[in-house]
């Protein structure tokens, strides 16, 4: 027997919840194959078989185990053809035998069936004078389909109808390490930092205009399309290098400042939000960005993604406007001090040299911790943003 224990996920983390089996108890299980998913307050996780053999389920799915602890054995000695015997017999056994079949209550004749059929009278509600009580032309021919029902039980019938028609159902489920570490987080932020919020908009005209002029030749060459995402990290870490307070964080009684830029994007995923870290972004060019989005992205979704990959972020940028929002209040990620809430792009009236344009416009929103980061830097910080999009050669001069 070997045993199949919990490896270890991350230095902070100490336990992990059996999220489901993806094997069951009893089956043959090949080497490297997936037997069950675990999750921990930051990841979901699969767990290998370490060899082929049968597989003997200790821990039931929902509980919550140690790192190390044995969740399950293998055994070796078992091979996918010794429950061939089994299964074969089983199946042999579930046939029904023929002499079953045709001694059946209330069963028609052939002559009897197409009878009863025409009238549309089902064979359960006639009694068989046959054999066995087997159903004859005779019965058939006798037989009469039920009443309607009288006016009296029509009110009734309408009220159970509509009482159909709603449902009281109530559905409970038990919260995933996850959505706990999800909800902690967000409490925590809240209770323990002087967030506020700061708004603008951004005409993204000239953004828009350059994504069609040139996203032909971007993909060809680089392989991946240009989207908005890229360029609102490049404003973002252009601009935390004039605000360095929006890039920094509270550690106690000190305040600490980067001199990079490693950029959270907060992925929606079946599990819950999660928010993978661009290391370096402010080094990287815009191709280079949405390749490594698109990465994390992808590995997020897939339940892929390692506890380093979410860690040590200093800033974090989340686009409510990929589900429609047209505006929001972004709570921090902690320890950062500040979050940029992206919203959707809507054709707005806006007076433009005197004149009232449409134009696409997005609100924008800055999150931040007034204890670290002054109302002037705030609305700077989200201004100087506004005009790097709004006028993207800034992000090529460095202004």
């Amino acid at each position: 027997m070997v045993d199949v224990k919990v490896p270890s996920v991350g230095e902070s983390i100490s336990e992990v919840t059996i999220a489901s089996w993806l094997k069951k108890d009893g089956d043959i299980v090949k080497l490297d194959e997936a037997i069950c998913s675990i999750e921990s307050d930051k990841a979901t996780l699969e767990i290998s078989a370490p060899k082929a053999g049968k597989l003997k389920v200790l821990v039931k799915e929902g509980e919550t185990v140690a790192i190390g602890f044995k969740i399950a054995e293998v055994d070796e000695t078992a091979s996918a053809g010794a429950s061939a015997p089994a299964v074969a017999s089983a199946t042999k056994a579930a046939e029904p035998a023929p002499s079953q079949v045709s001694a059946d209550k209330n069963f028609p004749s052939p002559a009897a069936a197409k009878i009863l059929a025409e009238k549309g009278i089902e064979s359960a509600g006639v009694q068989g004078s046959g054999k066995d009580g087997r159903i004859t032309k005779a019965d058939a021919m006798s037989a009469s389909s039920a009443p309607a029902p009288i006016a009296s039980d029509l009110k009734s019938l309408a009220q159970q109808t509509i009482a159909s028609s709603f449902s009281r159902e109530i559905r409970r489920e038990k919260m995933s390490g996850l959505r706990k570490t999800i909800a902690s987080r967000l409490v925590t932020a809240k209770n323990t930092t002087a967030m506020l919020t700061t708004f603008n908009e951004v005409d993204m005209s000239a953004v828009m205009d350059i994504r069609k002029k040139h996203k032909d030749a971007f993909k060809e060459k680089h392989g991946v399309g240009l989207g908005f995402m890229s360029f609102f990290t490049k404003a973002c870490t252009t601009a935390l290098k004039q605000f360095p307070a929006v890039n920094g964080m509270i550690d106690g009684t000190d305040l600490v400042y980067h001199n990079y830029a490693d950029v959270g994007v907060a992925v929606s995923t079946p599990r819950g939000l999660v928010v993978p870290v661009i290391r370096n972004a402010e080094s990287m060019g815009l191709a280079q960005i949405e390749l490594k989005i698109i990465e994390l992205a992808t590995r997020a979704r897939d339940g892929k993604l390692s506890i380093d990959e979410m860690q040590n972020g200093t800033f974090t940028i989340t686009n409510g406007g990929t589900f429609g929002s047209m505006l929001s209040t972004p709570i921090i990620n902690i320890p950062q001090s500040a979050i940029l809430g992206m919203h959707n792009i809507v054709d707005r009236p806006v007076a433009v040299n005197g004149q009232v344009v449409i134009r696409p416009i997005m609100y924008l929103a800055l999150s931040y911790d007034h204890r670290i980061i002054d109302g002037r830097e705030s609305v700077s910080f989200l201004k100087a943003v506004k005009e790097m999009l709004e006028d993207p050669s800034r992000l090529l001069l460095d202004l």
